[in-house]
């Protein structure tokens, strides 16, 4: 299949992360032969990818063409839109072009990469405007769960783009100003051909609200609770923390933060104006001396990561903080799909020491930062585009939510797929190619496929353990002893591991047996053997253990 071209005519749409799922978000828009990227985020894995923390999407397909990538433009500070910088900034080379906020945590990324010196990071006022390529680019400022969230106005000659970002409709934010209403007026006015949208909260009706209401609701949670209480949510949302520090000091309580992306997160708050009349915040180290009933501990790892604070607290293993029967656990954020039982497992560990567990669903302790129906509808309703993509959801939410806008009046829904090259204008709007794509996963220190065959390996290695055999031969291919033959994570230690073992042993005697001495190549004995101790493996434990075979010749 020959490569795909862009016609330089063409105003294109091509998602590489980030649509049929939540995070990883990599956009591209195309036109007068240049591409802009808008976001370059990570997701986490789960348990499916043993050893693997952090997925990111596949540039592959524009680092190919990375002469006519003109820049990445990142609507706001979230890790699922920012994460993968550090990562895949050296494939790509371009300019980066952000906030100030989120260009204060981008620059920290950088610095910890060792690649700010290389960067041209380019900090953008709020509501400003500027040119990237043939993209005539307008920030619109909206609300969300981390300081200064964007729209992007992207205007070509050939149609206007409204890029939403992640967003939510906040009356009254507590960090950050409110929605640009009139800026988003007028861009409707003028006409937008294009809108891409945030799906998250599609399925749920009315709307998020306001974080405003989460303080009066903390501060009667808090004033019911005698012990120590640890509140974790996302590091980067800033507004659940001046809400946590504020409800804390009307109760006479003092809160420390616990976790290294707290205190980053504070610091670049302060560094950009945010945060400045809170009440004093202290250490973790300091909160061991006040009162138990004096203090608010706000943790990292609401989505139960393993090597966040919150879990190391439920392992009784964390170095400075120890929760025990009577305290209070907190989770104050929504469970990303897929994290329910990372999460669920930390909360019965904290449970079974007598630690009580809030969460939404006890108590009002979170609301969210995107969009329910009635916040969409009324965006649609503003802004009254042509054209609805929706992004930022699995296939299930892309779906509802092209229903929704079609029940808006919007004349026309496209569904991407990661890979899908949607033509935007001139003429018909539709998908008119796909390219490939897939994601990288962060192994240790370095990037490999998804799909690479190390990880495929290990997945079965979880699942199924290894066996390991090493036979020996002599110049004629007859076996010098009885082959070694050991097994991990396939049986229990001891007689049953010894009965399987001897049992591999004999079938890896009868098949190489059955080879002529003068076709026993080190191939086809290893083949051989393989085969022999799947087949006593599968046959006694139908497992399929991940097999290696050494053939020594001597």
């Amino acid at each position: 299949m020959a490569a795909f071209k862009a016609d330089p005519k063409d105003l294109l749409f091509l998602p590489l992360g980030g649509s049929e799922e939540i995070g990883m978000n990599l956009n591209l828009y195309h036109y007068g032969g240049k591409w802009l990227m808008v976001d370059l985020g990570i997701s986490f894995a789960d348990e499916r990818m043993p050893g693997v923390d952090i997925l990111m999407p596949d540039p592959s397909f524009i680092e190919k063409r990375r002469k006519d990538l003109a820049g990445l433009v990142l609507t706001h500070a979230h890790e699922d839109h920012i994460g993968a910088v550090p990562y895949l900034w050296p494939r790509l080379r371009c300019p980066i072009y952000a906030t100030p906020f989120t260009a204060s945590l981008v620059r920290r990324k950088l610095m910890d990469a060792d690649l700010l010196g290389q960067v041209d990071l380019i900090e953008v006022p709020l509501s400003g405007t500027f040119t990237v390529g043939p993209f005539e680019i307008e920030l619109v400022t909206l609300t969300h769960s981390v300081p200064e969230p964007n729209a992007l106005v992207l205007r070509t000659p050939v149609g206007t783009v409204l890029h939403t970002g992640d967003w939510k409709i906040d009356p009254d934010p507590v960090i950050g100003g409110e929605t640009d209403w009139e800026a988003l007026q007028r861009v409707a006015d003028e006409g937008v051909l294009a809108m891409v949208g945030d799906s998250t909260n599609v399925h749920e009706p009315g709307r998020a609200g306001s974080e405003r209401d989460l303080r009066p609701s903390f501060v009667e949670l808090f004033s019911k609770r005698t012990g120590r209480i640890a509140v974790t949510c996302f590091a980067s949302n800033v507004a659940r923390l001046d809400s946590v520090v504020r409800a804390a000091n009307e109760v006479g309580r003092h809160v420390a933060l616990v976790g290294r992306s707290l205190w980053r997160m504070y610091d670049v708050a302060r560094e950009n104006g945010y945060l400045m009349d809170l009440p004093e915040i202290v250490s973790e180290r300091d909160a061991g001396f006040l009162p138990r009933d004096k203090v608010v501990l706000l943790v990292t790892g609401s989505q139960g990561e393993p090597r966040a604070a919150m879990s190391k607290i439920a392992d009784d293993a964390h170095p400075e903080i120890v929760l025990q029967r009577g305290d209070t656990a907190v989770f104050s954020s929504r469970e990303i799909p897929g994290n329910e039982q990372a999460i669920g497992r930390v909360q019965d560990k904290l449970a079974a020491r007598g630690i009580e567990i809030v969460t939404e669903r006890e108590h009002h302790v979170h609301v969210s930062g995107h969009p329910c129906r009635d916040e969409l509808v009324e965006m649609y309703q503003r802004m009254r585009p042509q054209v609805a993509i929706p992004v930022h959801g699995s296939m299930r939410h892309l779906l509802e939510h092209a229903s929704l806008a079609r029940s808006c009046q919007v004349q026309e829904t496209v569904i991407p797929g990661n890979g899908t090259v949607i033509r935007l204008a001139p003429g018909n709007v539709g998908t008119i190619a796909t390219v490939p794509t897939s994601g990288l996963a962060l192994d240790g220190q370095k990037l490999r496929a998804a799909e690479s065959d190390v990880l495929k390996d290990r997945r079965r290695m979880v699942f199924n353990g290894t066996a390991s055999v090493s036979v020996v031969l002599n110049k004629k291919g007859i076996m010098l002893g009885d082959p070694h033959v050991s097994f991990l994570g396939v049986v229990e230690d001891g007689d049953e591991a010894e009965d399987l073992e001897d049992e591999a042993i004999d079938m890896v005697i009868e098949m190489v047996g059955g080879i002529r001495p003068a076709h026993r190549t080190e191939e086809a004995v290893r083949e051989a053997v393989e085969r022999a101790v799947r087949r006593v493996v599968r046959s006694d434990t139908g497992k399929r253990p991940v097999t290696t075979v050494h053939v020594v010749q001597v």
